[in-house]
């Protein structure tokens, strides 16, 4: 009988499903909205009870629409955004929200309450600290664990299981309380090289009680993603997703990284698939690269290196931008233009930003001659700071090049400066992950926002290296259904299930001559903003102080 797998993706704003076959092929997919609440102060929470609802009714129809019986459906794989979920001993959930809401109980990756505690912690040496490229994120999960026990004393004391998101996901699934290496060593400052937590680092952060416990409300039994985990789907978890119990469920994965599993494997022309010469982008509300290495590489800003993160055995090298789509969707709503481009973007029933890809490929079909709708403006889309390679929460988007024009032309001029603004940054992190020997001759780009060819072609073109993407609709549901086949054994390895449900598809290259010179123009451009930008925060500090 032929097997299938279920992959979950939980992403920003949405949980979706997808049913792959053994060679990968989609025969459906379904999803559903998730809430978001966004409050003062950079919070941004959900509700892990409203995503688990969401994911049920994603699965459900997913399976109904792809017309298998359930007892084909062989293995079940899951990733999501790496937000933090509280829930009492028992899973009931405890809330994180000033609202004390108590529904409201996970802090969502973007949310940055914690850039205090970040700084806080930064300021310390701490060892762990050399895996995250020298500083901690404010989106990674110990600062936001002791921002709760300063400002929500009582939550923090009534949690008893802290998860990350992927991780809750599979626990509500199988009853399992193993979390993924992928997880806790990305978010959590967990060792895998090593097996271990770091109890002093805990202790001198000012989380010590966790060290104490044994690190029972974190996780004590950590393995590689699509490990099988306990005894497959409990009988209340196959009710739930209308599945079969006992179905097995892998451990999990953050969702870019899942991206990264469903797109690197990936078979080129001539059979090749060959993960270390190869950099995933996933270009989605955020933009994550993923870089795969046989020994640890550590630069400055550039989070990592992460052992078995990824792909298991390999160290995994990670950069990318807190707002990626999210900037250029901020950015094109303030042009005066916008409304109109709505409205008729509304009318032709697509999204704002996928009109202006269109028009922009409409006055210039050769894409590679795109950037010359950008004329003067310059963008630094870094609305929600620098994730790397400079590692600075506090950097902000700087536009430069505005005239008087109000119209759609000068509004799509803009729209091509962001998505040049995106490239370039992406440039930047190459440049510097090539001066620490690490180095590429593909992009795989995947991610909602990756799904244009004008945005393909500029990538090529602003990074000057070829684009590939997997041949696939859906590669991040693709990774999780990944995880699904190897919790099945169905194959002998996660990497094995990469090799055999992946292939590359159309390739993107370079342009050269007058275009290469007009993104090395740029690129200096965007250079000498961010450095203008910073000089002036300093200059602000300088003053206030």
């Amino acid at each position: 009988m032929t097997r299938f797998f279920v992959g979950i993706d939980v992403g920003t704003g949405s949980a979706r499903a997808g049913v792959f076959d053994e060679a990968g092929a989609l025969l459906a997919s379904a999803k559903r909205p998730i809430t978001i609440w966004h409050e003062p102060g950079n919070i941004v929470e959900q509700s892990s009870e409203q995503i688990w609802r969401a994911v049920c009714e994603s699965v459900r129809e997913a399976v109904g629409s792809a017309r298998i019986p359930l007892s084909a459906v062989a293995g079940i794989g899951v990733d999501a955004t790496c937000s933090l979920v509280v829930v009492t001993p028992d899973g009931k959930p405890v809330s994180v929200s000033p609202s004390v809401e108590a529904g409201r109980n996970v802090i969502v990756w973007m949310d940055h309450r914690a850039a205090g505690e970040a700084a806080e912690i930064n300021g310390g040496e701490h060892e762990v600290l050399r895996y995250v490229g020298g500083k901690i994120s404010p989106e990674m999960e110990t600062p936001k664990l002791l921002w709760l026990k300063r400002n929500l004393p009582r939550s923090f004391s009534d949690a008893g299981h802290f998860f990350d998101l992927a991780d809750y996901l599979t626990w509500r699934a199988t009853g399992s309380l193993s979390r993924s290496a992928c997880t806790v060593t990305c978010k959590w400052t967990y060792l895998a090289q090593e097996n271990r937590w770091d109890g002093q680092y805990f202790k001198a952060i000012g989380l010590g009680e966790l060290a104490d416990e044994g690190f029972k409300r974190i996780g004590t039994d950590i393995v590689d993603p699509g490990t099988p985990l306990a005894n497959g789907l409990t009988e209340q978890a196959a009710a739930d997703l209308g599945l079969m119990s006992g179905t097995p469920v892998g451990a999990g994965l953050i969702d870019a990284h899942a991206g990264g599993i469903g797109t690197l494997g990936g078979q080129d022309s001539e059979g090749q698939a060959e993960v270390r010469n190869r950099l995933a982008y996933i270009f989605g509300t955020s933009a994550c690269s993923m870089a795969s290495s046989d020994n640890p590489v550590f630069i400055d800003g550039v989070w990592g290196p992460y052992y078995s993160s990824m792909v298991p055995g390999l160290w995994l090298t990670e950069g990318g931008q807190s707002a990626a789509g999210a900037a250029i969707d901020h950015l094109v709503t303030m042009h005066p233009a916008s409304v109109e481009a709505r409205s008729r973007a509304e009318t032709d029933g697509i999204s704002l930003v996928t009109w202006l890809d269109r028009e922009a490929t409409r006055l210039h079909p050769n894409l590679a001659q795109a950037v010359e709708l950008a004329s003067t403006v310059h963008v630094l889309p870094e609305f929600m700071g620098n994730r790397s390679p400079h590692a600075d929460p506090d950097a902000r988007a700087v536009i430069a090049g505005l005239g008087l024009e109000t119209d759609i032309p000068s509004l799509i001029s803009l729209f091509v400066a962001g998505l040049c603004g995106i490239g370039y940054g992406l440039r930047q992190l190459l440049d510097k992950l090539s001066q620490n020997g690490m180095a590429f001759d593909l992009i795989i780009a995947s991610g909602g926002a990756a799904q244009s060819h004008l945005v393909r072609q500029i990538l090529a073109d602003t990074t000057n290296l070829p684009v590939a993407v997997a041949d696939t609709q859906e590669p991040v549901l693709l990774g999780s259904a990944m995880l699904g086949a190897a919790a099945a054994g169905r194959y002998g390895s996660l990497r094995e299930a990469m090799k055999a449900m992946s292939r590359l598809s159309t390739l993107y290259s370079p342009a050269g001559g007058t275009v290469r010179q007009m993104h090395d123009h740029r690129y200096r451009a965007f250079g000498r903003l961010q450095e203008m930008e910073r000089q002036i925060r300093s200059d602000r500090r300088t003053l206030s102080s």
